[in-house]
């Protein structure tokens, strides 16, 4: 399966997958574990380049300097923790 993961991020994450099994560190015994890391660590990064890209459309408008930076923030908040 991992002979599909390739290019950018993905293969840099696949060699990642590759020395970890290798070394003992990471072991799946289903398919279904390898392909929830797979969704999880690619869904993680999707959200992060659609975080900066709702960050770079903030503009100030015709609001305060004090509202923008709050709308900002709060956009840099949301789904923090994930």
């Amino acid at each position: 399966m991992l002979s599909y993961v390739q290019g950018g991020l993905a293969n840099i994450w696949k060699e990642n997958i590759l020395e970890d099994l290798e070394i003992g560190e990471q072991e799946y015994i289903i398919v279904r574990e390898f392909l929830t890391d797979l969704k999880k660590e690619f869904d993680r990064e999707n959200n992060k380049i659609i975080k900066v890209e709702e960050l770079k459309k903030v503009e100030q408008k015709n609001r305060t300097m004090k509202k923008s930076i709050q709308e900002f923030r709060r956009i840099a908040k949301e789904n923090e923790y994930e």
